[in-house]
């Protein structure tokens, strides 16, 4: 296992940090405040090719870009783009609703979505979490009614990222109650579609520059055309996704939390108390070096299942691993750094707090702490 970067992706490292630094800085603490989702920071990563990381070439993507490249990108606009919900938005559209086109999708499924969604023309959100189902994801009542020339969709999803702003959505909705989670399918839903509606961007405490909605569907039909795989596949499809999504969506953390870490190192050498820098004071060395710690050990594990993924080998296992310790991680290491500079951390202008805020829900969201530990321990025989 070569962790070792060529010189052309280490050369394409420091133009995504450099775009991300010139390009995705503007007015966050103020963007931030207000909950505002930048459209015009979203068209300069689509210009940049933000987006088509994940697309083949006929379809105006980056086909050349093999996956571990592409989890270098996440990490390095993460690390270059303060803007955690920006960066959260472009990884979820990108691994939950380009990647399955692409893998699953027919060619006219292909050819109708994914220019639009490179170009920036399009935004699409990943909508299957409900009011009854949140980690037990399956348990969907959302129902996909056969009828003539398609189906009709009736139920709500609720916590849907870019669901206010979204073009299309990727919905899971079950055909056969009684077959559980074998049930369960994919459909590409556009928003204009008669009986789709999304309700207006919720308040919520962190990641506030990227919308979250609900989803509602009354009597609202589907083409045939319009369904991503056969019937039943939607747990598998979704499984997949979740796979390449966590390595990546965690990659743009991995790079926050560098980011972190290095501000926090100045920081400790440069505020000076009682006469002398405040790291030399044991308290705080101690927390600039667990934050070292969390930092290395996170970056292994993101190396590990993009490695495994860019060599076709499972990777569930060491998946929800990395979920489970990444997302940790980046809480407590987002609360060192605010202790670390006192009052100053405690202040929104200055951005420290706003890390740990954003943090909290990568505890949460795409299958919570204790639902990666129940996996583990499932897969573990336990």
């Amino acid at each position: 296992m070569d962790f070792e970067w060529t010189e052309a992706q280490q050369a394409f490292r420091e133009r995504v940090i450099a775009f991300a630094r010139e390009q995705l800085d503007d007015d966050l603490v103020a963007r931030d405040h207000n909950g505002e989702f930048s459209r015009e920071h979203w068209q300069r990563c689509a210009e940049f090719g933000i987006q088509a990381l994940s697309v083949p070439n006929a379809f105006h993507g980056r086909g050349d870009t093999d996956f571990p490249t592409a989890m270098l990108a996440m990490e390095s606009l993460g690390y270059g783009c303060p803007d955690n919900g920006l960066t959260f938005a472009l990884n979820a559209q990108v691994w939950t609703v380009q990647l399955p086109i692409v893998h699953f999708g027919s060619e006219e499924q292909q050819q109708k979505y994914l220019p639009g969604l490179c170009d920036g023309r399009l935004i699409g959100a990943h909508a299957i979490t409900e009011p009854g189902s949140g980690s037990d994801a399956f348990n969907i009542a959302t129902r996909a009614e056969k009828v003539d020339g398609g189906y009709r969709l009736s139920g709500s999803k609720r916590y849907v990222s870019l669901a206010p702003l979204a073009d299309l959505a990727l919905v899971f909705a079950t055909v056969d109650p009684q077959a559980g989670k074998w049930g369960v399918t994919a459909f590409l839903v556009d928003a204009d579609t008669p009986g789709y509606r999304a309700t207006p961007a919720i308040d919520k405490m962190g990641l506030r520059t990227v919308p979250m909605g609900e989803l509602h569907f009354e009597d609202c039909f589907v083409p045939e055309a319009n369904r991503l795989g056969p019937e039943g596949a939607g747990v598998s499809l979704s499984t997949s996704s979740l796979e390449w999504e966590r390595c990546c969506i965690l990659a743009s953390q991995l790079g926050a939390m560098q980011r972190q870490f290095e501000q926090a190192l100045a920081y400790a050498r440069s505020r000076e108390q009682f006469g002398r820098p405040i790291g030399k004071f044991q308290s705080v060395a101690n927390r600039v070096v667990d934050m070292r710690l969390r930092l290395e050990t996170c970056r292994l594990l993101v190396y590990k299942v993009a490695w495994l993924k860019h060599h076709g080998r499972p990777a569930m296992t060491e998946a929800a691993l990395l979920k489970l310790h990444l997302g940790e991680c980046f809480v407590d290491s987002s609360l060192d750094a605010i202790r670390i500079h006192g009052g100053a951390g405690y202040l929104s202008e200055n951005g420290v707090e706003r890390d740990l805020r954003d943090a909290v829900g990568g505890v949460i969201y795409a299958g919570t702490s204790d639902i990666q530990r129940n996996i583990v321990a499932g897969l573990l025989g336990l």
